[in-house]
């Protein structure tokens, strides 16, 4: 009897609305206190969003306010800077 292939996780980006593998997107939180950061482990407790892995997607849930939609909390200006400089150093 063979094994079943297995299962890749998906998830939705927020931004563009394509599911990739959770692998290859990225996922912000907001925590418990209320800090929006990017989790890079994908661990941390707290609301999750996830956002393809670029700076196009983050700009388009910026413009669009979709990350704080997803996250049921307003996202300032300078959350959406420091995680685009977090996602830049994130990506080659």
């Amino acid at each position: 009897m063979q094994n079943a292939p297995r299962k890749i996780p998906e998830r939705k980006c927020c931004s563009c609305g394509q599911k990739k593998p959770k692998a290859e997107l990225v996922r912000v939180v907001r925590t418990p206190e209320g800090e929006i950061k990017l989790d890079k482990a994908g661990r941390l407790n707290g609301r999750g969003a996830y956002l393809c892995r670029d700076l196009a997607c983050l700009r388009r849930a910026r413009k669009g306010d979709r990350l704080g939609y997803s996250l049921g909390a307003k996202v300032e200006d300078a959350v959406y800077d420091r995680l685009a400089a977090e996602l830049e150093s994130l990506c080659p």
